[in-house]
């Protein structure tokens, strides 16, 4: 018995930390402000899109990049056509960017992608004050540029993430949930972050480097997460990564089941990856050198998605009340945290209506999510990149 309440005070611990956790996070989100110049100077920019097999909206990023409120002659954009048999190269070029073509079926990945275009042809950039990453499936906001340009030209700035959402919120309640998710993920908690003095932290898409970074660093992060690695390799370098919430960049939400349950398993079953590899160092970085952001970085990394958090509410603090009914006042209030945490992230990036009305949807949203983190725990191929259909391809696949 003694064994048991063991486990459940320590599980209500560790749920009670996570929690708390956010809560701070959302308080500080609202009081952040993003970083902005004393003066502006013009930042010329490469644009890097990774694409393997994106015959069906690489134009249509390209385009959107060239469309940019940021002036054109600062603007060029390279796609690596990385193991493309789609045609995906050729209709890069006549989109307008400059194509670099790779061929590794051994090393596939964006990270990998990545890395060969820093190395193989890193004489390229050095003309250019900043190389920004979007992938692509990607539409940006017009002002994206502009922005990523205003935050990099701040002296004390060498990395920043702009917002990224999703261009197709209102496709059904998986896809509206997903956007609330994102509200939170990608705004509130990031915002929070910078403003404790933490790192905002990379997100995949819409990220953006003074030059200088890709000529020292290169993309050495092969990982199925590779963007939360590389905030990790910079964070230890002292270097944050800052946030930019007008710096709008909007992806493809999957919205079939098995579309989303590939990236989720991709997102969630990689972080599992980076909390084995970044653990010890973020603690011994906080004994040697002290400040928040190393203990915000390790919180970031095991606080568990929202789903086994609110699970492991039930469970854990249920079982504690019972044993203790004297903290009953205590954990209604911890229960009570999640839906304000949920709630000022739709408040923050003013959420349409229809993100709002499908939140009703959010317990079924959390039963489906369940079994494939089981399925994560499980695994063994948990290493293994797998790219996530778009949705025209299952359009496609649905007419055949």
């Amino acid at each position: 018995m003694i064994i048991i309440n063991a486990i459940i005070l320590a599980g209500a611990l560790y749920i009670t930390l996570s929690t708390v956790y956010l809560l701070i996070l959302t308080l500080a989100a609202y009081g952040f402000k993003k970083t902005t110049p004393k003066a502006s100077s013009p930042v010329k920019m490469a644009v890097v899109v990774p694409a393997h097999n994106e015959s069906l909206g690489i134009t249509t990023t390209v385009r959107s990049v060239q469309n940019s409120q940021h002036p054109s002659e600062l603007i060029t954009t390279f796609v690596i056509a990385d193991n493309c048999d789609d045609g995906t190269d050729s209709l890069a070029e006549s989109a307008g960017a400059c194509v670099f073509e790779r061929t590794d079926t051994e090393n596939r990945g964006k990270g990998q992608a990545l890395d060969w275009l820093f190395s193989v042809h890193r004489d390229e950039f050095k003309a250019f004050d900043a190389v920004v990453i979007i992938d692509a499936d990607t539409l940006l906001h017009p002002a994206f540029l502009s922005e990523i340009a205003s935050s990099l030209s701040c002296d004390n700035v060498k990395a920043v993430q702009g917002y990224y959402g999703f261009a197709n919120p209102e496709d059904n309640w998986r896809t509206a949930l997903a956007s609330a998710a994102l509200n939170v993920f990608h705004h509130l908690r990031p915002a929070g972050r910078n403003r404790i003095g933490g790192t905002a932290g990379l997100r995949g898409n819409g990220m953006a480097f003074k030059t200088e970074i890709i000529a020292r660093y290169g993309w050495p992060c092969h990982s199925i997460v590779e963007d939360i690695e590389f905030s990790m390799r910079l964070l230890l370098d002292d270097i944050s990564v800052h946030y930019n919430p007008d710096a709008i960049v909007y992806g493809e939400m999957a919205t079939e089941r098995k579309q989303a349950e590939t990236q989720r398993k991709r997102w969630e079953g990689g972080r599992s990856q980076m909390l084995k590899m970044f653990a010890w160092p973020l603690l011994k970085a906080f004994f040697t050198k002290g400040g928040v952001r190393w203990i915000d970085s390790l919180m970031e990394l095991v606080t568990p998605p929202l789903s086994l958090l609110i699970f492991g509410q039930i469970i854990f603090f249920v079982a504690t009340g019972m044993m203790h009914p004297q903290l009953w006042p205590v954990l209604l209030i911890l229960f009570l945290i999640i839906p304000f945490y949920v709630i000022s992230g739709l408040v923050l990036k003013k959420a349409p209506f229809y993100i709002w009305k499908c939140l009703l949807a959010a317990p079924f949203f959390m039963l489906w999510k369940i079994p494939i983190y089981l399925r994560i725990i499980s695994s063994k191929d948990d290493k293994k990149w797998e790219r996530t259909l778009r949705k025209g391809e299952v359009d496609v696949k649905g007419d055949e």
